[in-house]
């Protein structure tokens, strides 16, 4: 029997919580080991476990991959997530790096000051009302199918629909001027795995609060 993957990273969203996702939608059950203190981060480096001193890290296949884009890659191919040819994968990359551009936003947006935090939140807004959102929604006019690349669905699927959600919790009628894309939401949301994972009681992670900013801050000492 195959091995769950483990993913080792703290107990919030960062930059793992597309890797959840990815996983998720394949229908795959992993386990995780939160960092919680400086001493387990060092133990990681110690045993040699992270190749640039970073998470995420995921024990996979016999494996341990850190860098998450890599990581990312990985299972999109593993899990036959990432289109049929070497075309379809690269415009899956382009939608995926585009939509990373945006999250990393917001992902990075809670460990600034309270009115960095604010401002850095509503430009996140902005970029994806005048920036990314409508590059999105004439994709899916252009491309006429109800997936981003090809007529399956893929990683930039998947992780635009992460984008999404993230954005709407800062603004709710965010996709208010955009009809294909709140019908990609709503198709998206309703494929089987990635609804369970959008139940309460998944392994989705919440919004980040005081605490995991404090743990964070803790255990990388900035």
């Amino acid at each position: 029997m195959e091995a769950k993957p483990k993913l080792y990273y703290f107990q919030g969203r960062g930059r793992m919580e597309s890797i959840r996702w990815l996983l998720a939608t394949a229908g795959v059950e992993f386990e995780e080991e939160f960092l919680e203190t400086r001493e387990q981060y060092e133990k990681l480096q110690k045993d040699g476990c992270l190749l640039f001193g970073q998470v995420p890290l995921v024990e996979i296949d016999g494996m341990l991959l850190t860098q998450t884009r890599a990581i990312l890659s990985y299972l999109a191919a593993k899990y036959n997530l990432y289109g049929k040819d070497l075309k379809e994968r690269v415009r899956i990359d382009m939608y995926a790096d585009g939509t990373q551009d945006l999250m990393m936003m917001i992902i990075g947006a809670p460990f600034k000051a309270p009115q960095e935090k604010e401002e850095s939140l509503a430009l996140a807004v902005k970029r994806a009302k005048t920036r990314y959102f409508p590059v999105f929604e004439k994709i899916l006019k252009d491309h006429g199918e109800d997936f981003l690349v090809g007529n399956q669905l893929s990683w930039a699927d998947i992780q635009l629909l992460e984008a999404i959600l993230m954005v709407e919790e800062i603004s709710a009628p965010v996709l208010s001027d955009f009809p294909l894309l709140q019908a990609f939401k709503t198709r998206i949301s309703n494929i089987p795995t990635i609804k369970k994972f959008l139940q309460p009681g998944s392994q989705r992670k919440p919004p980040p609060d005081g605490h995991y900013v404090d743990v964070v801050r803790t255990v990388l000492k900035f």
